[in-house]
């Protein structure tokens, strides 16, 4: 192996470091990205660091300082282009430039088209060695959520979950779903759900199923996500979970204007947040609502609705990804209920296509993965 070669592979080995780092702050970091940085020097790592959460020490920082002196002439692997603005800490190039480093190795560039750059350029302004897209597409995967946050006037990035037998249903014709998927596969959803800002379902979904919306790892100290209900008058059980349980996460309730002002003034006080969004033919805009998150520094949602919420948020074009987990049963009726209510298109040219597609098994479950590509503007 050449040397160009040779130092490739210690660049992809060290940024696959970094970026397992960042992973470490996923669901803890909101508003910001999850970042990771390692400090190498001598082809030894001397410095790891990952950003642990908004108004702490970004990525960078951790790692220099954990690096101490062997910063000095060193080579620093990050896997978003260090900031040079002034936030709630300092930029993140000084520390570089001070700390003597003489090489940076970015995974990508910062998605604000506003910032994008100017981080690199400060550091070449120092005569540091800059190389960028070292494992570009892994670098933007784990930041997908704050770059369509930052470049869509603080729209929430969606994601939609869901669990279905083979034949397509996902309860039921009673509405029981208890278990279609299998443990291995709910432990995920409770991953996704810690690394989600907030989880939004359906007041029939509430009524069906009583759940938690919460995030339970196993040995691991997860956050919970806001939960979102849809329930346009007001008609949730005070007694429901989300209302009850102990959590540190919000619950918020989206109703409408016609909801009963006594039930508003009375749930406020229980400590629920009350947010009246528009109803259209008796459905939420929903364009609206994640306007109106997306103003409360929720970053990414997580859709785990029925099939008039999946229905809905599909019809309009607002999920930018899809996690459907394929279990294998047949349910074997017409009844039952479908993944999507309401009808589809005429043709099938005219389906959602889903691009960008993954795989996974978990034990026997089968979960594709995939985006829905957005419309140009």
């Amino acid at each position: 192996m050449n040397n160009r070669m040779s130092d490739q592979v210690n660049d992809q080995k060290y940024m696959q470091e970094a970026l397992s780092l960042a992973q470490k702050g996923k669901g803890f970091t909101s508003p910001n990205p999850a970042v990771g940085a390692v400090v190498v020097k001598n082809n030894n790592i001397v410095g790891k660091g990952w950003h642990k959460g908004a108004g702490l020490a970004h990525a960078e920082v951790e790692a220099i300082n954990d690096a101490g002196v062997d910063a000095e002439q060193s080579t620093l692997y990050v896997t978003l282009e260090p900031c040079n603005h002034h936030g709630k800490t300092p930029p993140c190039t000084e520390k570089i430039i001070n700390a003597g480093i003489s090489r940076v190795v970015i995974g990508c560039k910062d998605p604000n088209p506003n910032v994008s750059g100017n981080g690199i350029l400060r550091l070449q302004e120092n005569k540091i060695n800059v190389d960028i897209n070292i494992l570009k597409k892994e670098a933007e995967i784990l930041i997908e959520d704050f770059a369509w946050y930052t470049c869509n006037d603080k729209k929430p990035f969606v994601t939609l979950k869901c669990a279905s037998t083979i034949d397509g249903r996902i309860a039921t014709s009673i509405g029981d779903s208890k278990w279609i998927t299998n443990e291995k596969s709910r432990e995920h959803v409770h991953k996704l759900r810690h690394e989600n800002d907030a989880i939004l379902i359906g007041a029939g979904t509430l009524k069906a199923d009583n759940p938690s919306l919460t995030a339970r790892i196993n040995n691991f100290d997860s956050k919970d996500p806001a939960r979102i209900i849809l329930d346009p008058y007001l008609s949730v059980d005070r007694a429901a979970k989300v209302l009850t349980q102990e959590s540190n996460a919000p619950t918020i309730l989206v109703t409408s204007k016609d909801a009963s002002t006594s039930k508003k003034e009375s749930l406020k006080k229980t400590g629920v947040t009350i947010i009246e969004v528009p109803l259209e033919n008796e459905k939420f805009n929903l364009a609206f609502l994640l306007h109106e998150v997306g103003q409360m520094d929720i970053v990414s949602l997580l859709v785990e609705g029925g099939s008039n919420v999946i229905n809905s948020f599909l019809k309009e074009k607002l999920v930018n990804k899809a996690l459907f987990f394929i279990a294998p049963k047949i349910y074997g009726g017409s009844d039952g209920i479908p993944i999507c209510s309401g009808t589809g298109p005429k043709l099938m040219k005219e389906a959602i296509n889903l691009v960008n597609i993954n795989v996974s098994r978990f034990e026997e479950d089968t979960l594709i993965q995939g985006y829905i590509k957005q419309d140009e503007d």
